[in-house]
């Protein structure tokens, strides 16, 4: 049921956008979407309800005046190069996490580049456990399903791929140059090995997830979460996390940055298959201020390492040199600076 509410709603979007400069008649637009004049009208108000502007003229028809900012496939096709990423599209208005729908499609052979995109999650998740703010149309949910052959111990690259996708995006669409020198942070930084901030605030995070054998990768899925148009964050969350809207002091086509993401996700996928690791690494290493020359503390678990990053290995573990002069290659754990 809420799958085909999905298509009614994405259908009704695209027919009203298509035909915004002429008013459309509730039996045309009920025949075209199939549905009942009762349905259409249900239809018609959630739109509204997401921000929407749907003039209803008596015994002539309703005509679009604003659309609202959803991510149809339809319309993320329209913007997207043809390629491997987003050949396939689901799009939800609301889901519980797109990464645990990507996993239940990829179980059932979703192929590789597969897209699952929402306009809000009720459940997403982070590293650790942790949840993800998701709220209605203002952040970027999304993630790919990727069948690539790696096997299970180089698949952390995955995370490091993304994360340079994401900055790349971000430095672009905001106006804002990646320096690792300035000291102002206002910059998109990635802390390794998931985290994109700017002025060492969280604004996108990165998770991903996969099924193996013992020597190669079934499926993974990247999942991004971005915060795009947020005007306010929570109280809780003010003093470590930020938007694209709060850094650049403007709103953003979410569409826009949906497809830029892909776009780079692709080409450093592409980049990895032929190059190997070190392609990711080397550009991770260059535009991350957490990869060489920060003192940082580590946290995994019960353990803790305390030093300053000397670099990465040539599969994306973070190097710390302790302060005993030992230098140890961090497989995952959350990083923070250390004063």
């Amino acid at each position: 049921m809420a799958k085909q509410l999905d298509q009614h709603l994405d259908r009704l979007v695209d027919v009203l956008v298509e035909n915004a400069t002429v008013v459309l008649s509730g039996t045309k637009l009920a025949s075209q979407l199939r549905v009942p004049h009762s349905t259409l009208w249900e239809l018609i108000e959630r739109l509204r309800e997401m921000g929407a502007e749907i003039r209803g003229l008596p015994g002539t028809g309703y005509q679009l005046v604003k659309a609202p900012d959803v991510l149809t496939p339809r319309m993320i096709r329209r913007s997207l190069p043809a390629g491997e990423f987003g050949g396939r599209i689901h799009h939800h208005y609301q889901v519980d996490s797109t990464m645990s729908e990507a996993a239940r499609l990829a179980s059932a052979n979703a192929p590789h580049g597969t897209l699952v995109v929402a306009e809000e999650q009720t459940a997403g998740r982070g590293r650790f456990g942790r949840t993800w703010f998701s709220p209605r149309g203002t952040g970027l949910y999304f993630t790919v399903i990727l069948r690539p052959k790696l096997s299970p111990a180089a698949a952390p690259i995955l995370t490091l791929l993304a994360g340079v996708s994401v900055a790349e995006a971000v430095s672009e669409l905001a106006s804002l140059p990646i320096d690792i020198r300035r000291p102002d942070m206002r910059w998109p930084d990635i802390r390794w090995p998931n985290d994109v901030l700017i002025g060492g605030k969280k604004c996108a995070g990165i998770l991903v997830e996969m099924t193996a054998q013992p020597e190669r990768v079934e499926h993974a899925q990247i999942g991004i979460g971005v915060n795009v148009n947020q005007a306010e964050i929570p109280a809780e969350l003010a003093a470590e996390a930020t938007s694209l809207r709060i850094e650049a002091g403007r709103g953003f086509s979410r569409l826009e940055v949906l497809v830029s993401i892909l776009k780079r996700l692709e080409h450093y996928y592409h980049r990895l298959e032929e190059r190997g690791a070190g392609a990711i690494v080397g550009r991770f290493g260059e535009i991350s201020s957490y990869a060489r020359g920060k003192r940082v503390r580590v946290t995994d678990g019960q353990r803790v390492i305390i030093g300053e990053t000397v670099g990465l290995s040539p599969e994306g573990m973070l190097l710390v040199r302790r302060d005993d002069g030992e230098v140890e290659a961090v497989l995952s754990g959350l990083v923070r600076p250390e004063s």
